[in-house]
C-alpha cells in the first residue's frame, strides 16, 4: 500500500483486513477445540493402558516445534495450548 492513500482507502483496507482476522480467529478457535478433544482421547487411552495422563517428552517436542516456527512467543503459545488440553480427562 502506498504512503499516499486517502483516509477512506485506508479505512477500507483496515475493515477488510479485520474481517479476515475475525474469520481466521474463528478457524483457530475451532482448531483449538478440536485439538482439545483429540488430546482428551490420547489421555484417556494412555490412562486406560496404565500410563500417565501427561507425556512430558512429547510436550517438549511440541514446545520445540512452536519455538522453531514462531520464536520465543511460539513457546508461550504452545504452553497455553498444552495447558488447555491437559486435565480434561
Amino acid at each position: 500500500m502506498s504512503s499516499s492513500v486517502s483516509a477512506t482507502e485506508a479505512a477500507q483496507v483496515i475493515d477488510t483486513a479485520r474481517e479476515r482476522i475475525d474469520a481466521l480467529d474463528g478457524q483457530i478457535l475451532d482448531l483449538v477445540r478440536e485439538r482439545m478433544a483429540v488430546s482428551a482421547t490420547v489421555q484417556e487411552a494412555r490412562i486406560a493402558a496404565g500410563g500417565r495422563r501427561v507425556h512430558l517428552s512429547r510436550e517438549m517436542e511440541i514446545l520445540d516445534r512452536y519455538r522453531q516456527r514462531l520464536g520465543k512467543p511460539g513457546t508461550t503459545l504452545a504452553m497455553t495450548l498444552l495447558e488447555l488440553c491437559r486435565g480434561r480427562v
